[in-house]
């Protein structure tokens, strides 16, 4: 099968296009005939070796670990699926290796939940590691009805489904962002507001008793410089900084998890939970893909189509 991939740690001028043998399917997975596979700032991280110190890598590696495909083969005991059944899932492994950017790609049961019928293969492919990352933060942090968020990074990909999952949740959100992704943020729901040494002004023009919850997608500080605005660091979140915790917040790594895909699904299907697809490009552009992701200006998603 062909397949993008690394054979040492580098950037996305050492990735490759290659044929590799088909992935074996274990008991409890299924092989996936890859339609989409979404692109992540993790996947050009963990290509440049940055999470060496923590995950075991294999190589050749295959990055990726959005996927939206069919089922086409189903291993021992795995009740779950059967060939012919569209899936999407965070296949996120123990180790680091067989990812996503591929024809086909095997994946355990756990891993994944049906499509989303509202959704084409491209959108599918970009909700799963963004989408599950917002949901986890936002209960980690407990928004529900009436509160007041900061989002950060809000029109990105995890940050834009972080406004609609807290809007749908009944929250009020106000979201940083670059002026030319202010009207984006609207359509959201969100009130934007400008990042950088203004934050904490133009936000109490917005909300002057301050925020209930603050949710950061950037890093760079922006947690900490938010905490003016809060009643508390137990209900500051960040995706983007361990230092979070120092002051007393949350750090938030996402897991992968099938009912919370079946939760993202269902407000996709009940119109709450739209994507953006800003970049939709064919796998063998992987490269280009990163490129743009690396730039830091994406509004919403970069897909690879297989």
């Amino acid at each position: 099968m062909k397949a993008m991939a690394l054979q040492r740690y580098g950037t996305e001028d050492s990735l490759r296009e290659v044929d590799l043998p088909e992935p074996k399917v274990a008991p409890g997975e299924v092989l996936i005939g890859v339609r989409a596979a979404g692109v992540n700032p993790v996947d050009w991280k963990l290509a440049a070796g940055g999470l060496d110190p923590v995950m075991e890598a294999g190589f050749p590696l295959v990055p990726g670990w959005d996927v939206a495909g069919v089922v086409e083969a189903v291993g021992f005991d795995t009740p779950e699926y059967r060939v012919g059944d569209e899936v999407y899932g965070y296949i996120r492994k123990d180790w680091a290796q067989n990812g996503s950017y591929a024809e086909r790609v095997a994946a355990s049961a756990r891993l994944l939940a049906p499509k989303p019928a509202s959704l084409d293969w491209a959108r599918a492919a970009g909700v799963p590691l963004a989408g599950l990352t917002a949901l986890q933060a936002i209960r980690r942090v407990g928004v529900g009805e009436g509160d007041t968020v900061l989002v950060h990074a809000a029109a990105g990909g995890v940050g834009s489904f972080a406004v609609q999952i807290a809007r749908a949740l009944g929250a009020r959100v106000i979201g940083t962002a670059s002026e030319r992704n202010h009207d984006f943020l609207r359509s959201l729901g969100a009130e934007p507001v400008v990042y950088g040494e203004g934050l904490v002004r133009g936000v109490r023009a917005l909300a002057p008793a301050g925020v209930d919850a603050v949710l950061d997608f950037v890093g760079g500080g922006a947690a900490e410089q938010s905490l003016p605005l809060t009643g508390g660091a137990e209900r500051v979140a960040s995706v983007a900084d361990a230092e979070v915790e120092r002051f007393g917040g949350h750090y938030v790594w996402v897991r992968p998890s099938t009912d919370d895909l079946v939760e993202l699904g269902g407000m996709a299907e009940a119109g709450v939970l739209s994507v953006h697809v800003e970049h939709e490009l064919p796998l063998s552009e992987a490269a280009r893909a990163w490129r743009l992701s690396k730039e830091g200006r994406t509004r919403g998603k970069i897909v690879l189509t297989v």
